[in-house]
């Protein structure tokens, strides 16, 4: 795929071009656009190549075509990616410099793309990268939303919400495709046509516009792309109501389907929130799904090697609607016979969970898909129906048996509502099914899925999570990668296993003082933006102690805060004694409507405005919340933490990248023996993390005994007296009251056993203390950190996906026909 004319010259023009064009002087943002679009001039080339060789691979390919769908994309800003993944550094600075401007300075003025949130949404991004990398042919899926989550503010102390309006000065990565175009239904009847055929008939229709972000890879012209869905209404104003003066009623029907793509997760508290939901993800599939068969068909493929060519991921609950629209395509717009259909989906259709959070396996009220999809209703209730009677036949009279796997619930966990269940129509329906850590996939077929997994064992694998090094280490952390490059080469860039040739590294005392340097650095950078956003100024000596994740009890924030109050009152009892001085920086955001998360960000607030104002304490230590989590910050944050916080309680986060991410770039973990951390552990050595607390099975065996939280209290002074301050308003200005429900839930119940591990959680920190206070021993183990992570890279998980998942070889024969037991 050789471009017609050397990229340096087509940048160069386009460059030229869109500057010609631009108001003078020349502004940050007039640059940022015309550097953007003329790398997209370029990437638009790659992109045309790399479609066109997809397009001749046909059904015998050995790796079928990837329909990767995703709620979250969290991209990131893209001109420096691109940048550096066309090799174009050099000339742009020049080109900039000769405008009187610099090229971090430009980057800077770039948004955050707003089309996710959390770790499953980077990880998608991720995916994208090593799709282009690795050549896999692959579209990513997902929505095109206007504000995302909500950008957070933060006012006396309180998260507040508002629209992230990302997009306001436009996007110019973006590429609209005129000629990828569907229409998507909603509500309405099924009707039977003469000879029994079902028909669906909507009352509501969208159209569903493509508009495509192109992801570049480093080292090759191949680029993947993520194509996101735009609704708008089908039909015109009613123009009616607007002659006779009813303008908002006339466009009511286009302002409903503009709210499809306003905000990434509405809030499902409420009835209508829980419908724009379902809309949003019945959306993303039907639209996705008539993308790929479209695409099949138009390359000269036919119905029955559909799923033999195309795999169709699902990146979580969220999209597993697509069995039964796939099905619903398949029989009614096809005219296929059930069998044939159920077996191109199964040969189709594969999941991902993320978590064990029984309440995040999304089960919608069957009342609302008959109002909203009824003939996926229909389809699914068929599904199920066929399901259940291959379960009666191989384990008959076992009713209980048949209500836990049935893809209905009929009320017993919901209130007496009947409920769809969406997690377990994506297992029935996938060919693989697998879960993100090994001690995730692992718990996983013991516990919410232990039914299915007796039922088809060989369905379910491990696939462990990784993330890119281009972004997260390349591009956020040159100058460590200077290092790396003096040291073992570069081709660590493209194979991050070439990162094992630092373990004999590991104790040269020159390469460890080059890693602190680099990392001092960078703490130097930080403290600015800390001082920049926040007017606080913290000591770079000191020891940079990170959290930066989604606020979720089962994380732990609080169990981090609640040791930065008993650090507090310790140096507060004696601020003479020989402090290790400690930076604790906090930063994520709690979902709009959960309270308790929303009250542990007030506590940081207040604890962190008592603390950094009290003299005895000085630079000993410091609490750090920097609002707006995202992408670009955590470029800045990772690089600059000296210790990692990955501390949720054992057997609940399914894998994490935050922990990757921050090792990658020589943070030390301190962390539970949960998710990936196993994993990262064992490649780097036990010996190089700071492993305390509870075990799952001592987690397990202390919930089945029934825990009681307030014998570990009576039992620790020392956290007897951190609740107390919390209790009697000592960090809340006197207000007792204001953390009440939150000390109560610790001492009541304490779902995620804080109180249990707080004790060892503090002696893990006195480790950690100890060891800073010895630099060459602590810049040893930030080699042997970073030598130890060549295994946690997406390309490597990608790969593993294509070999396991998504390889024609993978599909066999076995269960691809028939019912669903397989």
């Amino acid at each position: 795929m050789k471009s017609s004319q050397p990229m340096e010259t087509a940048f160069e023009q386009a460059l030229q071009r869109e500057l010609s064009q631009a108001d003078r002087p020349l502004s940050r943002d007039a640059l940022l656009r015309a550097a953007a679009l003329a790398c997209r001039t370029v990437l638009d080339e790659r992109w045309a190549a790399t479609q066109a060789a997809d397009a001749v691979r046909g059904a015998q390919a050995p790796v079928r075509r990837v329909h990767y769908l995703s709620m979250e994309f969290l991209m990131g800003r893209a001109l420096g990616n691109a940048v550096a993944a066309l090799g174009l550094d050099p000339q742009l600075r020049a080109s900039f410099a000769a405008q009187g401007q610099s090229l971090p300075d430009v980057l800077e003025r770039e948004n955050d793309a707003a089309l996710g949130n959390g770790g499953l949404g980077r990880l998608a991004a991720c995916f994208l990268d090593a799709f282009a990398e690795l050549g896999l042919p692959s579209f990513g899926y997902g929505l095109r939303y206007q504000y995302g989550m909500f950008a957070q503010g933060i006012q006396a102390g309180r998260q507040v919400e508002a629209p992230d309006d990302w997009m306001a000065l436009g996007n110019p990565w973006e590429v609209l495709r005129p000629e990828a175009r569907y229409t998507v239904g909603f509500g309405g009847r099924v009707v039977v046509e003469a000879g029994g055929a079902r028909r669906w008939l909507p009352a509501e229709q969208l159209v569903a516009q493509a508009w495509d972000f192109i992801v570049p890879a480093h080292h090759s012209e191949r680029v993947s792309t993520l194509r996101q869905w735009q609704a708008s209404a089908a039909a015109p104003i009613d123009f009616a109501a607007f002659s006779r003066g009813d303008y908002a009623g006339a466009a009511s029907h286009r302002v409903a389907a503009d709210a499809l793509n306003w905000v990434l997760y509405p809030d499902d508290s409420t009835e209508a929130g829980r419908e724009l939901r379902l809309k949003q993800e019945a959306f993303l599939v039907s639209a996705s799904l008539q993308d790929m068969m479209a695409r099949h068909l138009r390359e000269g493929g036919t119905l029955d090697t559909l799923g033999r060519a195309n795999a169709v991921h699902l990146n979580d609950t969220h999209p597993a609607l697509a069995p039964a629209e796939l099905m619903r395509l398949l029989l009614d717009e096809h005219g296929l016979a059930w069998e044939a259909a159920w077996a191109i989906t199964r040969q189709a259709v594969s999941y991902t969970n993320h978590t064990l959070m029984p309440e995040a396996l999304e089960a919608w009220p069957v009342r609302l898909f008959e109002a909203l999809l009824p003939r996926h209703l229909e389809i699914i209730y068929e599904i199920n129906h066929r399901f259940l009677q291959q379960v009666r036949a191989r384990c008959p009279g076992d009713d209980a048996l048949l209500a836990r796997v049935s893809l209905i619930d009929e009320g017993g966990t919901h209130g007496g509502e009947r409920r769809v269940r969406m997690a377990a129509l994506a297992v029935v329906a996938s060919h693989r099914v697998n879960g993100v850590a090994a001690l995730h996939s692992e718990l996983m077929v013991q516990t919410i899925f232990a039914d299915y997994a007796q039922l088809f064992p060989e369905r379910f694998h491990n696939v462990t999570n990784g993330v890119t090094p281009r972004r997260w280490l390349q591009q956020g952390n040159p100058a460590l990668g200077s290092v790396l490059d003096a040291r073992i080469g570069q081709g660590w860039r493209q194979d991050l296993s070439q990162l094992a040739q630092l373990k004999p590294l590991a104790g040269d005392a020159m390469l460890a003082a080059e890693f602190m340097a680099v990392k001092q650095a960078n703490k130097q950078r930080l403290a600015a933006l800390i001082r920049r956003e926040l007017g606080l100024v913290v000591n770079t000596d000191s020891l940079f102690d990170v959290q930066i994740k989604r606020i979720h009890e089962y994380k732990r924030q609080l169990l981090n805060i609640l040791h930065v109050i008993a650090r507090y009152q310790a140096i507060v009892a004696d601020p003479g004694a020989d402090w290790v001085p400690r930076t604790v920086i906090l930063a994520g955001k709690a979902a709009s409507a959960y309270a308790m998360a929303k009250s542990i960000i007030q506590l940081a607030h207040d604890v962190g405005r008592v603390v950094n104002s009290d003299p005895r304490v000085g630079d000993k230590l410091k609490l750090v919340f920097l609002p707006n989590y995202g992408v670009s910050l955590a470029e800045t944050i990772i690089p600059a933490a000296d210790l990692s916080e990955q501390i949720s309680t054992a057997g609940t986060e399914a894998s994490g990248t935050g922990n990757m991410k921050f090792a990658l770039n020589g943070a030390l973990t301190i962390g539970t023996w949960d998710g990936a951390n196993i994993e990262m552990a064992q490649a780097m050595g036990e010996q190089n993390m700071f492993v305390f607390g509870l075990r799952t099975e001592e987690v397990a065996r202390i919930k089945s005994l029934g825990y009681d939280p307030r014998l570990y209290v009576e039992g620790n002074r020392q956290l007897q007296a951190v609740l107390d301050a919390i209790a009697h308003g000592d960090f809340s200005g006197g207000d007792a009251g204001r953390y009440r429900s939150l000390v109560d839930k610790l001492l009541g119940s304490d779902p995620y056993l804080l109180m249990a591990d707080f004790g060892a959680y503090v002696e893990a920190q006195q480790q950690v203390d100890a060891l800073y206070r010895d630099p060459a021993a602590w810049g040893q183990r930030a080699v042997a950190n970073v030598a130890g992570m060549g295994w946690f890279s997406a390309d490597r998980t990608v790969a593993e996906y294509a070999e396991r998942v998504w390889s024609a070889k993978s599909l066999g024969d076995a269960g691809l026909s028939g019912g669903g037991l397989g």
